[in-house]
């Protein structure tokens, strides 16, 4: 059967993230929750930040159900007092300033966006990102001016499910009215995205990248169906890819 559409991973596969710091947007949050009314001591909100953040870390892991970065400042704020919830529009606002400077650090790696081009010409074209607030890869992706070749793109936040759960991949599938076995996966995580688009019935292409290596996929053990040493190769033999 032939294929209808190649579905990406974005952080890793697409772009790279340099030079990045938490604890300065964890700072920037702060600030910015001050900014918007928010009466806190800084070093007892990033205490209850923490926490919040590693129990909800155990959740998005072991259950592979996902939690909005949202709920963890609503809960710490909820710690020092204040009687908000994760919808609060004041804590979205400090949000895109915490997420900001991340977005800021992100490129595109070489190749991608010729990929993405090459790739919409002849099928549909998706995407699947693990991250706990989608604001923010949506923005990225207008930033780095690719929204245009994809016909999805699917934010664990908004699914409620991290790769590798099957669900979201059956989700993505189900939006682009395809089956399993219509779709190419591309991405850099041996478990997240190999492990998961073969689980859930999807050929496979594996990329190295900043994050994950070559080693690391051997020592995974996981076996996608192709291995492409980057985005080049794969753009030079997408036709061989289209026909694994």
């Amino acid at each position: 059967m032939p294929f209808k559409a190649v579905i990406f991973d974005y952080i890793g596969t697409l772009i790279n993230c340099r030079n990045y710091t938490m604890d300065a947007s964890k700072q920037k949050l702060c600030n910015a929750l001050i900014a918007e009314g928010f009466d806190i001591n800084k070093e007892m909100f990033l205490t209850a930040y923490d926490l919040s953040h590693e129990k909800y870390r155990k959740v998005r892991y072991e259950q592979l159900r996902e939690v909005t970065n949202a709920v963890w400042v609503a809960e710490a704020l909820g710690k020092l007092g204040f009687n908000v919830t994760e919808d609060n529009p004041r804590i979205k606002a400090a949000l895109n300033i915490f997420f900001q400077d991340f977005i800021d650090t992100l490129e595109l790696r070489e190749g991608a966006k010729k990929l993405l081009h090459q790739t919409q010409k002849q099928i549909k074209v998706g995407l699947i990102s693990n991250f706990t607030y989608a604001p923010a890869i949506y923005k990225s992706l207008r930033k780095m001016g690719i929204c245009k070749f994809f016909n999805i793109v699917v934010v664990s936040q908004q699914v409620g499910w991290r790769k590798p759960s099957s669900h979201i991949f059956q989700f993505t599938l189900k939006c682009l009215k395809i089956q399993p076995n219509e779709a190419v996966y591309i991405g850099d995580s041996p478990n997240e995205d190999i492990k998961g688009a073969k689980e859930a019935g999807l050929k496979t292409v594996f990329v190295p990248s900043q994050f994950n290596s070559l080693k690391d996929l051997k020592e995974s053990k996981q076996e996608p169906d192709l291995i492409a040493k980057d985005l080049i190769e794969i753009c030079k033999s997408l036709s061989q890819i289209l026909s694994i």
